[in-house]
Formats: C-alpha cells, structure tokens, sequence
C-alpha cells in the first residue's frame, strides 16, 4: 500500500496546484544548467583505474541516496541496480553535480563547514559518478557488488541508530485530511509522559506513516503545565531529521505536563484518514546536570512587521537580533515556503566586523533542514555582538518552485503565502561560560583544529 500510495501521490501533485514543485525530489532542472556553473571534474581519462559500478558507484549510491530511491520510498526512481543507476545516469549527474542530491541545501564555501548529520556528498564522489558516467557506465565484476543494505522502516526514528529507541514517544491524536481543501491547522495536546524534571538529549517528529508525512506541512510542539516550567520542545518541517542538544547544555522537559502540538496539514491529492505525527524524546540521564540552558526559537522579523512580493518581482529581509547574555548557537534552520529561495545567518561583531555562519543559495521548501554545528565550532556570541538573518525570494517565472508569479505574495501561515524567519538553537552562557568554551578549543591539539 506505501508503494502505490508514495507514487500516486507524486503524480496527483503534479496537477494539484501550490506544490506542484515536488516532483522535482529527484527530476531537477536540465542538463544545460550544469555547464552553466563551469564545473571541472575529473574523468576516468585521467590515467586511473577504471570505475565501475559494481566497485565504485554502487557503495555511494548506498550511503547517498538508496534510502530514498527504493519501490516504496521518496524518490521518484529506484536506484538500486546497475539498470536504474544506467537508465538514471544523465539525471544522476545532473543532481549531484548541482548539488541537489543528497538533498541538503547548504553552501559548501563559505561558512561553517563542519556540521553533524551532514549528508553532502563529497567532491571525491561526485568526481567518481561522473567519470563512471563519461567512461561509459561499465558495470565491473559482480563479485566486488557491496552486499544489499537492509532497509528499516522509513516511519521509524533515525536517530535511533546513534541514541538507541527514543526514551519518550509522543503521539498526537489522530485527524482526518482530505484529499483536495484548504490548509489545515490541527492543535491536540496529550501527557508528556515524563515525571520528573529531565534534560533532553534529542528530538525527532515524524509523521506516523508514509502517507501522513506527505500532507504535514510542518508540525511544531511545546510543554504546557507542569513542573519545570513550559517551553519550546522542537520544530517540525517537511524533510527536517531532528535535534540534538549538546553535552554541557539543558533544554528542560517538565514533570507531568503536556506536550502541545501545532500541525500544519496540507491536503494535496490523496485522503489520509487519521494521520498522526510523533515525537520521539531522547534524555540525558536523571543525574545529569547543566546550569546552561538550551532553547529552540524562532527568529524573525522585528516588531512583527510584514511584507509584499509584487507579481514577477523578488525581495530581499533582513532581521537583527542581538542577546542579553553571551550565547552559543547550536543550530540554525531557515524556514519559508514557494518564493524563498536563498537564505543565510551571519554575526555583526561590535567591532563592526561580518562573518558569515552559513548559506543557503539554493533553499528549496521540500528538504528544512536543521544545520547542526559541530561543537568546537559553534560560533559564540559576545554581549554587543548581532545575529543578520537574510531572506531572499523570487516570485518570478524564474523560480522553477513559484506556482503562479501573477499573484501578490504576502507574510501569512497557509502554503500559498510567505514566512521570514529562522529556527535557532541557542545556549544561554555567562562570561565564564563563554571564556571557558574559548580557552578549550584553544587547548585542542593545533591539526585538531579548523
């Protein structure tokens, strides 16, 4: 039933209006636009040893791109065999060398660069699929074939297979999506089921089934009531994976309250009746302790203003934020909808001085990813210091995403207007704190530094 009901899904969107744009997930733009970037890559005419599938290609298709690209799963095609990665192989380089498979929409030069759960695909891999392609696609010797790889449940937690099963499952109550309507807003609230104060070590939502994830436009949740205090528990966007709070910080799960859920549904061509989403809820242990918190907001314009895109036109926001105390940034996850297209986080030093945190040049509303950076490089934010949240959009037929470049586009909440802000995990610190963070990575061996 997830096979036939994953490819009837991708056909009916095709004719169904705002999000049209998903059958790009593996179809991309043509081959054209990669001459355009003026990527050199090196081909098997270098003098090296032949690539094959069976030695070369088919372990990065496994680590890359198999899990979505199997009968049942995302990806419009299978690229499991020899025969789907040579009948796919002009779109394979297409994809990769534009760098939109794997989907992960982050700039690879400029910004930090050393992120956890990072699913970019190497230059060395890129590299090996295109000269296996320019060489001919020879097929190799069967016996150097990696063994299959076998697949879990798409529905079941990824970061499982760091944390283990989640400590804590949340599950929203049940609701009914029709298969054409407007957009949907759906607000159940349901015990934590935790009963003591706790220190989260991660999250993960996920809609309950294949279907389900298909309509969840994104799924927000928060503590009610309570012992501990309420507050932000995550965030959930379509293709987002999770969270994961660093060790020496606390994002605080309240005793015996509630967790709140806003799930923003969208109907797009099939009915899913009693869809669900889950939050999967990973804890450090009870004796665990941090005098630093942890929070997830969002960041966006000051002063709750709007704005208009006007038909064939493009806009660019900026928001500043500066902090009371000094802080760490743990995350950051741009969020918009079929205008967006680019979007990147940077610090304004009371010394005047700009860095850039990260980008993304080709932001795309199928893949919210939550960039998590590494710990030794998460940049830290003194007092004085600012955060700039840039947003650029293109409401012109230029935007292969754009459903209708006609219509005025506005900041709202349904999948047809428009949103500015960002997803920003930040630790609140003190100067000791901050220095101490500083004088550790100072203390790391100097080839163990970036």
């Amino acid at each position: 039933m997830q096979q036939v009901s994953i490819y009837r899904w991708t056909a009916r969107i095709v004719t169904s209006g705002v999000l049209a744009m998903l059958v790009t997930l593996g179809m991309g733009r043509t081959g054209a636009l990669v001459a355009q970037q003026n990527v050199q890559f090196a081909s098997s005419s270098s003098g090296d040893a032949e690539v094959t599938f069976t030695a070369d290609v088919a372990p990065i298709l496994q680590k890359n791109c198999q899990l979505c690209h199997q009968e049942g799963s995302l990806g419009p095609m299978p690229l499991m065999t020899y025969q789907d990665a040579r009948r796919w192989s002009s779109r394979m380089v297409d994809m990769v060398v534009q760098r939109e498979m794997p989907p992960y929409q982050y700039d690879t030069d400029t910004g930090i660069q050393d992120l956890k759960y990072d699913p970019r695909m190497s230059e060395e891999e890129i590299e090996t699929i295109v000269a296996w392609v320019e060489s001919g696609m020879v097929e190799g010797d069967p016996a150097l074939l990696p063994p299959p790889v076998e697949w879990g449940d798409p529905t079941e937690f990824t970061l499982a297979e760091r944390f283990g099963p989640p400590d804590v499952v949340v599950t929203s109550d049940p609701y009914d999506v029709p298969e054409i309507g407007q957009d949907r807003w759906w607000q159940p609230s349901v015990d934590s089921g935790i009963t003591e104060v706790r220190c989260i070590r991660a999250i993960e939502t996920k809609a309950v089934s294949i279907d389900g994830r298909a309509v969840t436009h994104h799924a927000n949740t928060t503590f009610r009531g309570g012992d501990g205090g309420g507050g932000r528990l995550s965030e959930y966007a379509l293709g987002k994976i999770g969270e994961i709070i660093p060790e020496g910080a606390c994002r605080t799960a309240p005793a015996n309250g509630q967790v709140s859920f806003d799930i923003h549904y969208w109907p797009n061509g099939i009915q899913v009746d009693d869809a669900q989403v889950k939050v999967g809820i990973w804890l450090y242990p009870a004796d665990y302790e941090s005098k630093y918190r942890q929070s997830l907001s969002l960041y966006g314009l000051q002063g709750g203003r709007g704005f208009d895109i006007a038909p064939h036109g493009t806009l660019m926001t900026q928001g500043f934020h500066n902090f009371r105390t000094p802080v760490r940034i743990d995350s950051w996850q741009p969020h918009g909808h079929t205008r967006l297209v680019a979007a990147s986080i940077q610090i304004l030093r009371e010394n005047g001085r700009t860095e850039m945190v990260g980008m993304v040049s080709n932001w795309s509303a199928l893949w919210h990813h939550s960039h998590m950076f590494e710990d030794n490089v998460a940049p830290l934010l003194d007092v004085g210091d600012k955060l700039i949240l840039t947003s650029w959009y293109d409401n012109t037929e230029n935007n292969r995403y754009n459903p209708d470049p006609d219509q005025w586009v506005s900041i709202g909440d349904r999948t047809a207007d428009e949103m500015s802000h960002n997803w920003i995990g930040v630790t609140s610190l003190d100067e000791e704190g901050i220095e101490q963070i500083r004088a550790d990575r100072q203390a790391r061996p100097v080839l163990d530094r970036d």
